[in-house]
């Protein structure tokens, strides 16, 4: 009998939860990086085997919110936990389970599964694995534990086997070669975001959101994929910043981006990238919904 399922990862920001979505669908279909909440959207990477399917949900990091868009990606990570059929708890094994920790495990459902994932084990010692499962074990009762580092890829086979385990009986849902869900506008979107993660200030990032204005060629086999787009900052000098000192950072991340397109896509790619300040547009609820927050 076919296994079918939705697992939603869920954590406070930067504790790893896009690198194990990656590592787990085995390939890239959500963006990474060292900035916290990267991720602002869900994103879902899909697994198939002979006997089950299962869809791996990223989901923004649980924060304290200072802004609308704050308050929004709390609520839409939230609400995947009703969604789902069970739910991933991600802690950072070296960056050490405290406060925020405990509040965001507050929010975890009572109804379904709750797996426990330790995450970062390369950056930690024996001795802090073991006083943080302790901490964890603190928290609440969880299905199960699984220590692991999602950049080593050491012990994802592991909570891979876990899941599966807890799968419901049902056909799958997805085509057997679909390794994510995501369209194409929204790949393209933060594909050229996380160029800009990579490469801006530390108070730039958050400012950062980009919007897929047209995208055509897609239906045209043999032919180039255009992608024009509007990356949108809130300050000048944040464009300045973005831009580059003769426009070389704009050159640099929108080369990097369109080279991972062509990877992915298998074509050539056209990409335009243009600059625009929209004043705290954080806390506009016109200005998010367009981006789709």
């Amino acid at each position: 009998m076919m296994k079918f399922g939705f697992a939603a990862l869920a954590g406070r920001p930067n504790v790893g939860k896009s690198t194990l979505v990656n590592a787990l669908a085995g390939t890239k279909v959500t963006i990474v990086s060292r900035v916290a909440q990267t991720t602002r959207t869900p994103v879902r990477g899909v697994v198939t085997t002979a006997e089950a399917q299962v869809c791996f949900v990223d989901t923004p990091g649980i924060h304290k919110p200072v802004t609308l868009l704050g308050e929004r990606l709390n609520q839409t990570a939230r609400r995947q936990f009703s969604d789902v059929d069970m739910v991933i708890a991600v802690y950072d094994a070296a960056g050490g389970i405290g406060r925020g920790d405990a509040v965001f495990t507050s929010f975890l459902p009572d109804d379904k599964p709750v797996l426990c994932v330790l995450n970062k084990i390369d950056l930690a010692s024996r001795a802090e694995i073991a006083q943080q499962l302790k901490a964890a074990r603190d928290l609440r009762d969880f299905a199960c534990y699984v220590p692991l580092s999602a950049q080593s890829g050491d012990g994802v086979d592991l909570l891979m086997d876990e899941v599966m385990q807890r799968l419901p009986e049902g056909a799958a849902m997805f085509p057997p070669d679909m390794a994510t869900d995501q369209t194409e506008r929204h790949l393209v979107a933060e594909l050229v975001r996380e160029q800009f993660l990579h490469r801006t200030l530390q108070e730039v990032p958050h400012s950062v959101a980009v919007f897929v204005d047209d995208l055509t060629g897609l239906d045209e086999p043999d032919g180039m994929v255009r992608a024009e787009c509007t990356i949108y900052v809130e300050r000048n000098s944040q464009k300045g910043i973005v831009i580059g000192q003769g426009g070389t950072l704009l050159r640099d991340a929108g080369t990097a981006a369109r080279k991972q397109l062509e990877g992915i896509l298998g074509r050539r790619v056209y990409l335009g990238l243009r600059v625009r300040v929209s004043r705290k547009w954080q806390r506009r609820a016109e200005i998010m919904e367009r981006l789709g927050y």
